[in-house]
């Protein structure tokens, strides 16, 4: 079995659980799936909304797609939930990236 086979398993078990989810999130980036990468990163945020991480990570995916507009939405939501969640690097981060996106 796979590693990203492993992981599928876990969300399997536990599909509510943010961070198995994404871990699994991370193997789709790690083979540069990024239209997997992107569906996963979605259904984890509708899940967890404040899970901020998920934001980066979704509007890089997005940015290796070519979406651009969709990279500024994740980011702008992710600065929102730092905000909410008051974690200031995740804030600093996201900002960043969004400057250099423009």
């Amino acid at each position: 079995m796979s590693r990203l086979e492993a992981v599928r398993a876990l969300v399997a078990q536990d599909p509510t659980n943010s961070r198995i989810r994404f871990m699994l999130c991370m193997e789709y980036l790690g083979a540069s799936d990024w239209q997997q990468a992107v569906s996963e990163l979605k259904e984890l945020l509708a899940r967890d909304a404040n899970y901020v991480a998920a934001y980066y990570q979704a509007g890089r995916a997005s940015e290796e797609l070519g979406e651009e507009d969709a990279a500024r939405a994740f980011y702008r939501d992710g600065i929102d939930a730092a905000r909410r969640t008051g974690d200031a690097h995740a804030l600093s981060e996201l900002q960043a990236a969004l400057d250099i996106l423009g």
